[in-house]
């Protein structure tokens, strides 16, 4: 009978413990899970950056390198949504809208100068408010001018740099625009001012994101409707008729940009829609006189790479963030 008991007794404890046990890896499966899902999950933001409310996204663990995504004209951070999952199981990814942009702050222009310097000084407070004391940074189109200064700023905090037709030569200038941007640029009257209204449009908008693309199927409408929704905001047409005057303050600061390259040798990575409109490819090009270890890729598509080569730019990505060794 004590034999029976004891036997009885011996099964219990396995079964409590062999409970146990199953029940503290299934809770530790689950809480790894869980940490694995926070960090690729992505935070939707604000924090105020001088006066103003800037958005952000935020995704990947605090512990983790940073890249900072820049974003362009017309987009906002929106235009990252399928690549910060991508960069996010290694890395922290924090992407700002700019004033103006998404849903950031835009304040009326009476009260707020929408020059690029100014979008700089925004965005050098939100750098500063988020405490990011090295970053890699990933400049596009508008990004780049405004990302550029913030490099020029802090060369101290600039880990790497990826350019994805973000144009820092005056080769890489195209006229789109026949002449009317060099006229606008040359006299600001109204005649000129008017001149370029039709850009800001829908079939604009569709312009951009379409022209040099192969397979148009690959172009999600989303972007392109809620870039548009954001244009039709009240004198946001107006707002992006200031950007489009002072950005010929970008082209007076390429030599400076280029001084930068030259004495700091970031290591950088174009990745280049070799269709793109805007900006050719011989600005990529350019890179590689400043910096001769700069790594240059051109994606058969436009302006919008990464609408059609997500998938491909991101692994590009990450194989250049993993050779800059920051992980190690």
């Amino acid at each position: 009978m004590v034999k029976k008991m004891f036997f009885t007794s011996s099964l219990m404890i396995r079964f409590v413990l062999t409970n146990f046990l199953l029940t503290a890896q299934t809770n530790n499966a689950s809480n790894l899970k869980n940490d694995t899902m926070k960090n690729y999950a992505i935070h939707y933001k604000t924090i105020v950056a001088g006066d103003i409310n800037i958005f952000y996204r935020e995704a990947g663990s605090k512990d983790a390198p940073v890249i900072l995504l820049m974003h362009g004209y017309p987009t906002s951070s929106i235009m990252f949504r399928n690549l910060i999952p991508l960069l996010s199981k290694k890395y922290h990814v924090i992407a700002p809208d700019l004033p103006g942009f998404g849903f950031s702050d835009a304040p009326a222009r009476a009260k707020y100068a929408y020059t690029f310097d100014n979008l700089a000084k925004t965005m050098q407070a939100f750098i500063d408010n988020m405490h990011l004391k090295h970053f890699a940074i990933y400049i596009f189109d508008y990004g780049a001018p405004v990302g550029l200064r913030l490099a020029l700023a802090n060369p101290e905090k600039i880990t790497g740099i990826i350019s994805q037709n973000g144009n820092a030569y005056e080769q890489g200038l195209l006229d789109w625009s026949n002449g009317l941007v060099k006229a606008y640029w040359d006299n600001d009257t109204k005649e000129n001012r008017d001149a370029l209204r039709k850009y800001f449009t829908l079939d604009g908008i569709n312009f951009q994101y379409r022209q040099g693309v192969a397979d148009q199927s690959l172009v999600a409408p989303e972007g392109i409707y809620i870039d548009d929704h954001q244009m039709q905001r009240p004198d946001n047409v107006e707002i992006q008729l200031d950007l489009l005057r002072d950005y010929r303050t970008n082209v007076k600061l390429y030599s400076k940009f280029q001084a930068y390259f030259r004495k700091y040798q970031p290591g950088l990575l174009a990745v280049w829609g070799s269709k793109d409109p805007y900006f050719s490819s011989a600005g990529a090009e350019g890179f590689k006189k400043d910096i001769p270890n700069a790594i240059v890729k051109f994606y058969d598509t436009g302006h919008f790479a990464l609408e059609t080569h997500c998938e491909e730019i991101g692994q590009d990505i990450l194989m250049f963030m993993d050779a800059l060794g920051l992980n190690n």
